[in-house]
């Protein structure tokens, strides 16, 4: 009995050795540099390093701080940005009604049930940064019931919810993605709450990846359902990776679904570009074989398709750490349309073809960078825009809302999930470690502006107001 306490000590002991040696190496000899992704990480045809390895990995995390008083992102220039509503409980996703509520899928990470090292390094990571707190498991409401870009009416609208994510409206029925199921509940336009039991269509394999976003096909028949992988590389096994790594396509009237597209590592933000009807998504690559490889990426995702995961990245870039090895599914797989930096956690997807915010914020997808933990300088931590020509992206990225890092970069004030567009044409950002939900409008000519200043709002210059 002794002895197997001593061990069990000595185990422990150790486990937290090294915890403390990979939290002190990832702090002091990577630093905290918000030095961003190279440019040439980005677009059709992204540098791409020779992979590197290393004993430990690089855990280089911006510890979550709040909003100081009057404060906000920054907004490019020709833009404003103020909250929408605050207060929330790590808000991630947003979904506008047609009547112009807006819900939000308040929820976040759970710890680890592993006791490796590994896990235990991950999970604390994981709770500095803010991605670990107290879980709403809800969706709320909030409204602007006098037009002036502010939610003055918010509540708890469902709850009792397993990390709610995606939603979506089909006449009047919502369905809801949870990280294990799609349920189904009724609606009544102007509801301030749903109190009825929902019906559950599908369900969903659980554990590592949990963000499940759902998108209604453009006849409304079916649901795009987001399935993140169940680990980096398949290194639990390829067993637990069955069906996931994947989007759904769910048939609405059957109940059936089917593999829409694979290899996809963690696809979150769907859209359809209008011009071809094609659908888009936002993916979250790989971890721990260098700073700037792979990169994240936007792509329009074909029916059928295999985008390389786990076996290889960025089409035919074999990852040699994947064993055993599928040249077969290599030779097929697709390379993405356009890559959006290393590490930058893109999640949120919204496709702009509205009048409303000036350009060059005009047809093209907003998209919102979560923030790197795997990168010895900062990546992503902003809202960005890629404009789009002929149904593809065309150019560089435009940074719409920056400022989520402190000055010094040793902490976040917010970090961007998801992105929407507003009935008016607007922009709406969810900031989960700022539990805000950010409103982007068209900065007001200067003779308009209204004499008064408006509180934690920020215009195209950068200028905080107070």
């Amino acid at each position: 009995m002794a002895r197997s306490r001593r061990q069990k000590t000595a185990r422990l002991v150790g486990i937290i050795i090294l915890l403390t040696f990979t939290l002190s190496v990832s702090r002091t000899a990577f630093g905290q540099s918000g030095g961003g992704a190279p440019p040439d990480t980005f677009g059709a045809e992204p540098k791409l390093p020779q992979p590197e390895q290393s004993l430990i990995p690089v855990l280089n995390w911006a510890r979550a701080e709040p909003w100081p008083e009057g404060t906000a992102p920054k907004a490019a220039e020709g833009l404003t940005v103020k909250a929408f509503a605050r207060g929330l409980k790590h808000p991630r996703w947003i979904y506008v009604l047609p009547n112009g509520d807006v819900l939000v899928a308040e929820a976040a990470s759970e710890p680890a049930s592993s006791w490796s090292p590994r896990s235990l390094a991950q999970t604390w990571v994981q709770r500095q940064a803010g991605s670990i707190v107290e879980n709403a498991n809800r969706i709320s409401i909030l409204r602007d019931t006098n037009g002036d870009g502010v939610a003055d009416e918010q509540g708890v609208f469902l709850d009792g919810l397993r990390q709610p994510f995606g939603m979506a409206l089909i006449g009047d029925q919502l369905y809801v993605a949870n990280t294990d199921s799609v349920v189904r509940y009724p609606y009544k336009t102007g509801d301030k709450a749903i109190t009825a039991q929902g019906t559950k269509l599908v369900d969903i394999p659980v554990g590592h990846h949990w963000t499940r976003n759902i998108l209604p096909s453009r006849d409304q028949t079916k649901l795009f359902i987001t399935v993140g992988s169940g680990s980096n590389i398949g290194e639990k096994g390829m067993d637990i990776e069955k069906e996931r790594a994947t989007i759904w396509e769910l048939d609405l009237a059957s109940g059936q679904y089917r593999i829409f597209a694979s290899g996809l590592r963690n696809a979150n933000g769907m859209a359809f570009e209008p011009s071809t009807g094609a659908l888009w998504t936002v993916v979250n690559e790989r971890d721990e074989i260098g700073d700037d490889v792979p990169p994240d990426y936007l792509t329009s995702v074909k029916d059928g398709g295999f985008y390389g995961w786990p076996y290889s990245y960025w089409g035919k870039h074999v990852d040699e750490r994947v064993q055993p090895q599928r040249p077969d599914l290599v030779a097929t797989s697709i390379t993405p349309d356009y890559a959006l930096g290393p590490h930058t956690a893109s999640l949120g997807l919204a496709y702009y073809d509205g009048q409303v915010l000036p350009p060059p914020f005009r047809n093209g997808m907003f998209i919102g960078q979560h923030g790197s933990w795997n990168r010895s300088e900062y990546s992503g931590y902003k809202v960005i825009f890629v404009p789009f020509e002929k149904g593809r992206p065309n150019g560089q990225p435009i940074d719409v809302l920056t400022g989520f890092l402190a000055e010094d970069a040793s902490s976040a004030h917010g970090r961007p999930v998801g992105v929407t567009v507003t009935r008016e044409g607007t922009l709406l950002v969810a900031d989960d470690v700022g539990n805000t939900i950010w409103h982007v409008t068209g900065a007001a000519p200067a003779s308009a502006a209204s004499p008064g200043k408006t509180p934690a709002s920020t215009t195209g210059a950068g200028e905080r107001k107070p």
